[in-house]
């Protein structure tokens, strides 16, 4: 069984997202970055972000073509079309996260002169929304890939690479600005609402 319901007929509509996708995410690592690398607290958490994200798209993209046993059976032109939303949701999200963040987001964990806690759109419900965004368009590629074995290698790789990037983040932000993030971090979440 081929990766994406319609085969080939499907593989234009999934690669024109994941390129999307993929581009925005290049563009960004290469403009959101802290300008002074001495306020960098990143402890290998970006780099292991990026290895742990190749994995586990070289897994979903293998287990997807290799193992067709664990392949999604179930109203597969729905599925591809759901992972396909869910791609496109994730990249908005995570968008709307950065713009709000503004300037004080970069793509390596560093506090800037002038940080605040900052707590208005999905900052209000969790605290790190663009992760929740990248994890929602990376649920969106294995669903579109239509594979359960290459979505739950994906989602291993990544829950691994978020737990410590966001241990280190909230490390850095808890010296960094003390009580008004301790407050914070008991109203909220750390990825889904009410949740987790």
């Amino acid at each position: 069984m081929m990766p994406y319901s319609g085969g080939a007929n499907y593989a234009p509509i999934f690669w024109a997202t994941f390129l999307l996708w993929m581009i925005l995410e290049l563009i960004a690592s290469r403009t959101k970055r802290s300008g002074d690398r001495s306020h960098a607290r990143d402890k290998g958490s970006y780099w292991l972000i990026v290895a742990l994200l190749f994995i586990g798209l070289t897994l979903d993209f293998n287990l997807s073509v290799r193992f067709p046993q664990a392949a999604i059976v179930w109203r597969r032109e729905l599925v591809f079309f759901l992972g396909i939303g869910l791609m496109l949701a994730g990249v908005a999200f995570r968008w709307w996260a950065i713009a709000i963040l503004g300037r004080f987001f970069t793509f390596d964990v560093a506090v800037q002169s002038g940080q605040k806690v900052v707590d208005t759109g999905p900052y209000r419900y969790i605290r790190h929304p663009s992760y929740t965004g990248a994890l929602m368009t990376q649920v969106g590629i294995g669903l579109a890939l239509g594979n359960w074995a290459g979505l739950l290698a994906l989602m291993v790789c990544m829950a691994i690479a978020y737990w410590y990037r966001i241990s280190v983040e909230e490390q850095a932000l808890v010296a960094a600005l003390g009580e008004p993030y301790k407050q914070y971090m008991q109203r909220t979440r750390r990825i889904i609402p009410f949740l987790l």
